[in-house]
């Protein structure tokens, strides 16, 4: 899977949240170009999601945090914000075609919340498709 923040104000760490709830893959942008995030997540039957990144609230919802600010590593940032991406509510075309071509899930989110400060808490996405993965 892949997240990506599109408009995100810029200078501003964000992060994926590791297993053990601290920032992984902590990153800012420059001139407000988009973060992505990769991360893995195993499906089963349900479906249900699974990975070190993926949380999990009642029996149904899943979801991904990003992590803001003095979340994702800045201590001197003025924010300590987190993004709640849900994943629970990808539907199962989605999940068929990723799993049978090998291709990327990408969910994008915007960053920059109506008072110009990072977005935070539940998040739509204003996105959700079917990608190529990056070659490495």
């Amino acid at each position: 899977m892949r997240i990506v923040i599109e408009q995100p104000v810029v200078g501003v760490l964000h992060s994926l949240q590791a297993k053990d709830e601290s920032p992984l893959d902590p990153k800012s942008s420059r001139e407000g170009e988009p973060l992505p995030f990769d991360f893995q997540i195993r499906v089963g039957p349900g479906p249900k999601f699974f990975g070190d990144q993926v949380r999990r609230e009642g029996p149904e919802r899943r979801f991904v945090y990003i992590r803001i600010g003095q979340l994702a590593g800045d201590a001197s940032s003025p924010w300590s914000r987190r993004m709640k991406i849900d994943i629970h509510d990808i539907g199962a075309d989605l999940l068929d075609r990723a799993a049978a071509s090998g291709a990327v899930i990408e969910t994008i989110i915007y960053g920059t919340g109506k008072d110009g400060t990072p977005a935070c808490a539940t998040l739509r996405p204003g996105e959700r498709r079917i990608v190529e993965p990056e070659a490495e």
